[in-house]
This record gives C-alpha cells, sequence and structure tokens, in this order.
C-alpha cells in the first residue's frame, strides 16, 4: 500500500482482548521499559510450579524480561508469549494497528503480499494463504517459514510465522497479527495453538471520551 509521505496516521481507539488459554502471557508493556518488564516477570514467576519447571526460576525471569522489552519495541497494540509449564518459551505474538487519514484501508487482496514483507528476513517456499471469517472480522492468513542472516553473516537462522490481516467492521483501521517461532519442529502444535487464541480476538471500537 502506497500511502502519501504526509499523512497523518489514523488515531482510532478500541480494545484488542484474547480469551487466551493457559500457557499464554500477556507481555504488553505500557512504557516499555526494563524496570516495567521486571516486575511483570517477578509476577509471572511467582506463580510458577518450581516442580514442573526445567530450568531454574532466574532462567525463566530473564527470558521474561528480555522478551517482554523486545516484543514492545515498537509499541504493540498487544504482546505476548506463550510458555510451556516447563517454562520454555515457544512462540511470540503481537497485535499492531496500522493506518492513515484519509487513506483507504487495503483490500485482502492488497494487503496479501505486504504480510510477507520482513525486514531482515524473507519468506522461503511457498506461503499458505487462507481467506477466512473471525469474529474480529473478515481476515486473511498466511502462514510461512523465514530464513535470515545470523549476526556478522554468518550462515543463517530459520524460522516461522503466521500473520492475521483483520478487517473490523465499523473500523477504518487495519489490526495485523502476528505469531513467530524458531521451534520447527513443534509448529504443528503452536499452529493450533495460535489459530485457537486468534478465533478468540475481540475488538472493540472505543467512542471518543469513552473509559476502557
Amino acid at each position: 500500500m502506497i500511502t502519501p509521505d504526509d499523512a497523518a496516521p489514523l488515531v482510532e481507539d478500541f480494545v484488542c482482548r484474547f480469551d487466551f488459554r493457559p500457557g499464554w502471557i500477556d507481555l504488553t508493556l505500557k512504557e516499555g521499559t526494563k524496570a516495567e518488564a521486571e516486575v511483570l516477570a517477578r509476577e509471572v514467576v511467582d506463580t510458577l510450579s518450581p516442580l514442573a519447571l526445567e530450568i531454574e526460576k532466574s532462567a525463566v525471569y530473564d527470558d521474561l524480561v528480555e522478551r517482554a522489552v523486545d516484543l514492545n519495541d515498537d509499541i504493540p497494540v498487544l504482546a505476548a508469549a506463550y510458555y510451556t509449564e516447563n517454562g520454555e518459551a515457544l512462540a511470540n505474538l503481537m497485535v499492531d494497528s496500522y493506518g492513515d487519514e484519509g487513506v483507504a484501508r487495503p483490500t485482502r487482496e492488497e494487503v496479501q503480499p505486504l504480510l510477507l514483507e520482513w525486514g531482515n528476513a524473507k519468506p522461503k517456499g511457498e506461503p499458505q494463504v487462507t481467506n477466512l471469517e473471525l469474529p474480529a472480522g473478515p481476515a486473511v492468513r498466511v502462514q510461512s517459514r523465514l530464513e535470515a542472516r545470523r549476526m556478522f553473516g554468518f550462515g543463517r537462522k530459520s524460522a516461522e510465522f503466521i500473520k492475521f490481516a483483520v478487517f473490523p467492521p465499523g473500523m477504518e483501521s487495519l489490526i495485523v497479527v502476528t505469531a513467530t517461532w524458531e521451534t520447527l519442529a513443534r509448529t504443528e502444535e503452536i499452529t493450533e495453538l495460535v489459530d485457537e487464541a486468534v478465533r478468540t480476538l475481540r475488538i472493540t471500537p472505543l467512542v471518543s471520551g469513552e473509559i476502557e
């Protein structure tokens, strides 16, 4: 989608909610600071059972802090990650909102190639593309393998992603849900977790001045 360089960002207030199953942890930060991430990580770690963990609580804590800061770097609407009972992080999930004042929202056909664009990686193989109807609105779903160069150009690393472009009725914004993971051996399981979560997504527009 090509937009004028001087187009003002679309400001559209809404509430984004998931009915996450246990294992998904909301890592959304208001300020995006490490201090805020540390408070969140301590709260999460305190709820974990030491008997179920296969790694030290301190390792889970460190991972939560780093992951929360990284996921909130671009100020998403929502950030989350799925952790197994043994403390392993399987997948990241982010929700972003896109739109410019006076610029029409792209169609499913127009947005599909945009969902395959990555700044530091490129899709590998033929992507799986599906049009579907979600409770949050019509959507296009894209799933593909990613290949990115490692630091300093030494080799490549593979990952998998799913992106949903959602067109909520009554709104002008385009909502994009992105899930990524590197444990390719568990792709089928993670795909089911992501698809299940996105089916519970609710987008509620807010009237100006309305309190969430």
